[in-house]
Protein backbone atom coordinates (compact mmCIF):
# COMPACT_ATOMS: atom_id res chain seq x y z
CA UNK A 1 0.00 0.00 0.00
CA UNK A 2 1.03 3.62 -0.81
CA UNK A 3 -0.86 5.05 2.16
CA UNK A 4 0.56 3.47 5.97
CA UNK A 5 -1.66 0.18 6.72
CA UNK A 6 -1.68 0.22 10.49
CA UNK A 7 1.50 1.67 13.19
CA UNK A 8 2.88 3.70 10.27
CA UNK A 9 3.62 0.55 8.26
CA UNK A 10 2.68 -0.03 4.38
CA UNK A 11 0.51 -3.51 3.55
CA UNK A 12 2.29 -6.07 1.71
CA UNK A 13 0.26 -8.86 0.56
CA UNK A 14 1.23 -11.96 -1.68
CA UNK A 15 -1.71 -14.14 -2.72
CA UNK A 16 -1.16 -17.31 -4.01
CA UNK A 17 -4.01 -19.88 -5.20
CA UNK A 18 -3.55 -23.41 -5.32
CA UNK A 19 -4.84 -26.62 -6.72
CA UNK A 20 -7.00 -28.28 -3.74
CA UNK A 21 -6.89 -31.53 -6.14
CA UNK A 22 -3.38 -31.25 -6.79
CA UNK A 23 -1.31 -34.55 -5.66
CA UNK A 24 0.72 -33.16 -3.10
CA UNK A 25 -2.22 -31.62 -1.20
CA UNK A 26 -5.04 -34.26 -2.03
CA UNK A 27 -4.26 -36.25 1.51
CA UNK A 28 -4.39 -32.66 3.42
CA UNK A 29 -7.44 -31.50 1.61
CA UNK A 30 -9.67 -34.40 1.94
CA UNK A 31 -9.24 -34.06 6.01
CA UNK A 32 -9.24 -30.63 6.34
CA UNK A 33 -11.30 -27.79 4.35
CA UNK A 34 -8.65 -24.89 3.49
CA UNK A 35 -5.09 -27.11 4.13
CA UNK A 36 -3.69 -26.29 0.75
CA UNK A 37 -4.13 -22.50 1.37
CA UNK A 38 -2.86 -22.43 4.47
CA UNK A 39 0.17 -24.38 3.86
CA UNK A 40 0.54 -21.92 0.72
CA UNK A 41 0.59 -19.14 3.51
CA UNK A 42 2.87 -20.78 5.44
CA UNK A 43 5.20 -21.14 2.59
CA UNK A 44 5.42 -17.81 1.69
CA UNK A 45 5.62 -16.21 5.29
CA UNK A 46 8.52 -18.41 5.15
CA UNK A 47 9.97 -16.95 2.20
CA UNK A 48 9.16 -13.52 3.41
CA UNK A 49 10.70 -13.87 7.35
CA UNK A 50 13.23 -11.28 6.43
CA UNK A 51 11.10 -8.73 4.66
CA UNK A 52 12.26 -5.50 6.26
CA UNK A 53 10.25 -4.56 9.50
CA UNK A 54 8.63 -1.23 7.58
CA UNK A 55 6.08 -3.23 6.40
CA UNK A 56 3.09 -5.71 7.38
CA UNK A 57 3.12 -8.81 5.46
CA UNK A 58 0.39 -10.54 4.61
CA UNK A 59 0.21 -14.00 2.81
CA UNK A 60 -3.00 -14.44 1.07
CA UNK A 61 -3.64 -18.21 -0.07
CA UNK A 62 -6.81 -19.49 -1.48
CA UNK A 63 -7.42 -22.88 -3.31
CA UNK A 64 -9.08 -23.38 -6.79
CA UNK A 65 -12.45 -25.09 -5.14
CA UNK A 66 -13.17 -22.03 -2.66
CA UNK A 67 -11.16 -22.25 0.40
CA UNK A 68 -9.40 -19.61 1.66
CA UNK A 69 -6.24 -19.46 4.26
CA UNK A 70 -6.77 -17.99 7.63
CA UNK A 71 -4.74 -14.56 6.99
CA UNK A 72 -6.64 -14.05 3.49
CA UNK A 73 -10.01 -14.72 5.30
CA UNK A 74 -8.88 -12.31 8.09
CA UNK A 75 -7.40 -9.62 5.96
CA UNK A 76 -10.45 -9.90 3.96
CA UNK A 77 -12.47 -9.16 7.13
CA UNK A 78 -10.21 -6.09 8.09
CA UNK A 79 -10.72 -4.73 4.27
CA UNK A 80 -14.61 -5.35 4.46
CA UNK A 81 -14.87 -3.27 7.90
CA UNK A 82 -12.60 -0.53 6.59
CA UNK A 83 -15.08 0.07 3.36
CA UNK A 84 -18.01 -0.24 5.42
CA UNK A 85 -17.08 2.13 7.56
CA UNK A 86 -15.53 4.68 5.35
CA UNK A 87 -18.32 4.19 3.27
CA UNK A 88 -21.43 3.48 5.80
CA UNK A 89 -22.86 1.04 3.22
CA UNK A 90 -23.38 -1.76 5.29
CA UNK A 91 -23.36 -3.90 1.79
CA UNK A 92 -20.49 -2.88 1.12
CA UNK A 93 -18.38 -5.64 2.53
CA UNK A 94 -20.20 -8.41 0.37
CA UNK A 95 -19.83 -6.27 -2.63
CA UNK A 96 -16.21 -6.07 -2.01
CA UNK A 97 -16.27 -9.87 -1.45
CA UNK A 98 -18.05 -10.27 -4.67
CA UNK A 99 -15.53 -8.19 -6.45
CA UNK A 100 -12.22 -10.23 -5.23
CA UNK A 101 -13.97 -13.38 -5.80
CA UNK A 102 -14.18 -12.47 -9.27
CA UNK A 103 -10.62 -11.76 -9.46
CA UNK A 104 -9.60 -15.06 -8.03
CA UNK A 105 -11.65 -17.29 -10.84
Amino acid sequence: TLIPWRLGRSLLCDATCVDTLAASHIQATSSMVGAAATSAEQAKRRKYENLDSSFIFVPFGVETLGPWGPEARALFKELSKRVIESTGEPRAGSYLGQRVVEQLV
